[in-house]
C-alpha cells in the first residue's frame, strides 16, 4: 500500500529522477560537511581531529561532484516542468537533522570526549548507509541506483575509517 501524503491526499513518490537524486545526496554530503567541521572543533586528540579534518574535506569533494553533475544535467532537464514538492517533502521528513544530528546547543555540549565524537560519527554514517539502501530497495531507475549507489559506497568507507580509528584509541 503506497504512502499517502496527508495534504493532498495523493500518494508521495516512491521513485526519484537522475537529478532528485543529485539533489538528496547533495543536501546529505553538505550535512555531513558541517558535522565533520563541527566535530573536528570539539576534540582533542589529533588523530580524531586529522579524521573529521579528512572526512569533512572527501565531503567537500563530493559536494564538487555532485554540483557538476547537476549542471552537465541543467540542459536536460531545462524544458520539464518538474514537480519538487516531493523531493521538498523527502528532504524535510525523511533528511534533515535526521543522519547528522545539529551539533548545536546541547547537542554540542554532549560531547564530552573524542571516543564520544567518533560513535556521533559511527553511529551517523550507520543511519546514512541504511537510509541510501532504503532507497535503493525502492528505486528502480538505473541511473538513480547508481548516484545512490555511489554514495552508500562512500558512506561505508566513513564508516569503516570512523571504527578503525575508535579501535586504536
Amino acid at each position: 500500500m503506497e504512502k499517502m501524503n496527508p495534504e493532498s491526499e495523493q500518494p508521495l513518490k516512491s521513485s526519484f529522477q537522475c537529478v532528485d537524486a543529485i539533489e538528496i545526496s547533495l543536501f546529505v554530503e553538505k550535512e555531513g560537511l558541517f558535522f565533520y567541521e563541527s566535530l573536528g572543533k570539539k576534540t582533542k586528540d589529533p588523530r580524531v581531529r586529522q579524521m573529521f579534518s579528512h572526512l569533512a574535506d572527501e565531503e567537500r569533494e563530493h559536494i564538487q561532484t555532485l554540483q557538476e553533475k547537476s549542471r552537465y544535467l541543467q540542459p536536460a532537464i531545462a524544458g520539464q516542468k518538474r514537480d519538487n514538492a516531493n523531493l521538498s517533502r523527502f528532504i524535510s521528513e525523511e533528511l534533515k537533522g535526521k543522519i547528522f544530528p545539529p551539533l548545536t546547543g546541547s547537542a554540542a555540549q554532549n560531547i564530552d570526549d573524542d571516543k564520544q565524537a567518533l560513535d556521533l560519527g559511527i553511529e551517523s554514517e550507520k543511519r546514512s548507509i541504511e537510509m541510501l539502501q532504503s532507497l535503493l530497495g525502492k528505486e528502480k531507475k538505473l541511473d538513480v541506483k547508481a548516484i545512490f549507489s555511489h554514495l552508500l559506497a562512500e558512506e561505508k568507507k566513513h564508516l569503516l575509517m570512523l571504527q578503525g580509528l575508535k579501535v586504536k584509541l
